[in-house]
């Protein structure tokens, strides 16, 4: 059994509380942090957390209670300052993205976890779906031999209520295109060598900075990805891990995942077209634990076995990720010129 404290209890943390944490058998919660007070009364009012594992500061959480593992569920500006704190504290880590600001906040958290023996988790929930892991599994099986050309598009038109990021700087590249980003390289195996990407808005578009936008990447293998998004798009809704086409030499991986918005839920698909066939569905892998639950259950294993799990998205691993992100919005604010991942990660 892991003991686990969870720090930030806001909107996303709240749905983290009621909706992932309990269904991780092996993890104990041990205390409940957030400096609102109002924050922690809603959980116990609304969810029967006991007053008594309740704090308004870390330190105080800490205090005897033997506690191994932070789940830290804050808004991102505050990913940094928390993780960091935690760490000092002795405990391992699992935090939502980005988590970091920065490539250099970003560094700086890996070595400390590295220095004092701890495990630093960021919850790449789109990674624990079964779409992705069978694609991944295909790729490196060399089912259709090497991939020549990847093409993505996400579309998603933002709802008028509830959506709360109009004012975000690069709301596509930052808050969505993270999660297409790391599966680019969970799928493919293979790390981005350089990226090319423009961004824009529409004239009805209620954002503040551009929501929609277009990437050429290129990565280390000579695989090239297409990829394109857009929150204003009028076309058909995509599921959340976007439509994947995956060119190789001797055929194509078709894929798409995490197909659930608003009460309506439908399976992950993958479908195999041979050269000259018709495509053909595949039953997906079982999971034990998908999306967050399986993000919460990975790291708890890791921290209970030391045992770590394939394509397990640690700190380490996920500043690659994060640097693709720091690299289009980089290029994107250079109309489009190519950026190495080289310079964003020196």
């Amino acid at each position: 059994m892991v003991k686990a404290i969870q720090i930030g209890l806001g909107h996303w943390g709240f749905s983290w509380t009621r909706d992932v944490i309990p269904k991780v058998p092996n993890v104990e919660m041990v205390g409940y942090v957030d400096s609102n007070p109002d924050a922690l009364k809603n959980a116990q009012t609304e969810l029967g957390i006991e007053e008594t594992l309740c704090f308004t500061s870390l330190e105080e959480a800490v205090q005897g209670r033997a506690a191994q593992l932070a789940i830290c569920t804050l808004r991102t500006e505050a990913h940094y300052p928390v993780v960091k704190a935690c760490l000092e504290l002795g405990l391992s880590v699992i935090v939502e993205k980005p988590f970091a600001s920065t490539i250099a906040q970003a560094k700086e958290l890996v070595a400390m976890a590295q220095e004092r023996g701890r495990v630093l988790m960021v919850s790449q929930n789109y990674r624990f779906q079964p779409a992705p892991i069978l694609a991944a599994e295909l790729i490196g099986a060399q089912r259709f031999g090497p991939v020549n050309l990847v093409s993505i598009d996400f579309r998603r038109h933002a709802p008028t209520q509830g959506y709360r990021y109009w004012d975000m700087p690069d709301p596509l590249l930052a808050d969505m295109s993270i999660h297409h980003f790391d599966l680019m390289r969970m799928v493919l195996g293979d790390e981005p060598k350089r990226v090319s990407c423009r961004t824009w808005n529409s004239p009805a578009s209620p954002f503040g900075h551009n929501p929609i936008g277009v990437a050429t990447l290129e990565f280390e293998k000579g695989t090239i990805v297409s990829y394109r998004g857009s929150w204003m798009s009028s076309g058909p809704v995509t599921p959340w891990s976007g439509e994947w086409v995956m060119d190789c030499s001797e055929g194509e991986i078709i894929w798409s995942s995490r197909d659930h918005f608003m009460g309506k839920s439908n399976p992950d698909k993958l479908w195999l077209r041979a050269l000259d066939g018709t495509p053909e569905a595949q039953d997906m892998p079982a999971i034990d634990h998908t999306d967050r639950v399986g993000t919460l259950a990975a790291v708890a294993k890791v921290v209970d076995t030391g045992t770590v799990p394939a394509r397990f998205s640690s700190g380490e691993d996920n500043l690659h990720s994060l640097a693709l992100v720091q690299a289009t919005i980089l290029s994107a604010a250079r109309d489009g010129e190519w950026v190495e991942i080289a310079e964003v990660m020196a």
